[in-house]
């Protein structure tokens, strides 16, 4: 039994414990899970340290030694791979990209060749863009690469109006999106489109009433979302859905104490961490997201997460991105 079976409805946001499970996730290399999640490296790193800043903890991990992790994944491409020695991947250069300007280092790593490496993965016919040299195509890659060039300033490294037309392609009958033309409309695709958009200054494609309505419509009687009808509940959608409601400025259109709720009864009181949905085990990935899920919904204790990028909002600030969308929509709760 899990302590959130033995606490049911924890009342509380316990940071310290969060604090403390992100910091131990490094010290378990005798654990079978920590070489079998090899490839997501770099990835637990953006979650782990992107939670801990929205926590006012940012420090708890060592700033040098994130730093030069993240360098020892550049490949000669300018691509990064999920961990040293792995295959460059558009995702994961999005990653470290997205840590290095928590970080505020970017002058670590040839920023020049990482243009390059995301420019030369969009196909200009098409305007989509392929994860990695094997060519496969998904509305993320679209999102990854749009994010990664708007936070280096480097957006002319590409087409974008080609860009945005390959996004559109994606849009179905009920306002959202899918990963590629035809494919189901699904609530972390439809952040990834919704973002993208908002990046370059096109958000009035998007049917803001009909895309929120089934947004809202992703809450189930218990608070939580889900990332498709007649799917569970998963705290991980309390990011996918909120960021995309909060850009068009809808956040209000669910019911936000049941959500908060939902969000706090998946954490664990022993260990720390919160898990996709209560009395499961704890994961950084659901941490993260059920973090920004709560700073989304302004709880309080925790720094504003910015909707589109999802980093800190003084990140984004600092960068000077702040006003780059939501300009028609507004936000969400505040």
């Amino acid at each position: 039994m899990t302590s959130t079976e033995k606490t049911e409805r924890p009342s509380e946001l316990f940071i310290d414990l969060h604090v403390k499970y992100i910091q131990s996730l490094d010290t378990k290399k005798d654990d079978l899970e920590y070489w079998l999640t090899e490839h997501l490296r770099l990835s637990g790193v953006y979650w782990g340290l992107t939670a801990l800043d929205l926590m006012n903890n940012v420090d708890a991990l060592n700033k040098e030694e994130v730093v030069k992790y993240v360098v020892s994944c550049q490949h000669d491409n300018g691509g990064f791979g999920g961990h040293i020695g792995h295959d460059p991947h558009l995702l994961y250069t999005h990653y470290a990209v997205l840590i290095l300007q928590i970080e505020d280092s970017l002058d670590a790593v040839n920023v020049e060749k990482i243009v390059e490496y995301v420019a030369s993965r969009q196909d200009r016919q098409t305007g989509a863009f392929t994860g990695d040299e094997w060519g496969e195509i998904d509305t993320r890659f679209s999102y990854s690469a749009i994010s990664c060039l708007s936070l280096l300033k480097r957006l002319d490294a590409i087409d974008v109006k080609k860009a945005t037309e390959f996004i559109m392609l994606c849009k179905n009958f009920d306002g959202g999106f899918g990963s590629t033309p035809g494919a189901e409309s699904h609530a972390a695709q439809i952040f990834c489109c919704v973002g993208a958009l908002a990046i370059v200054n096109s958000l009035h494609l998007v049917d803001a009433d009909l895309l929120g309505w089934w947004l809202c419509e992703r809450q189930l009687k218990n608070g939580g979302l889900n990332g498709r009808p007649e799917k569970l509940e998963d705290v991980c959608y309390s990011w996918w859905v909120l960021s995309a409601l909060s850009i068009l400025g809808r956040v209000h259109w669910i019911n936000k104490e049941k959500l908060i709720d939902f969000i706090l009864t998946a954490q664990d009181l022993e260990t720390g961490g919160i898990a996709d949905r209560p009395g499961d085990m704890v994961d950084v990935f659901h941490t993260l997201f059920g973090l920004t899920g709560l700073s989304l919904l302004g709880y309080p204790g925790l720094k504003l997460v910015d909707p589109v990028y999802c980093l800190p909002k003084y990140v984004v600030q600092r960068v000077g991105l702040a006003e780059r969308y939501h300009a028609k929509y507004g936000g969400g709760f505040t």
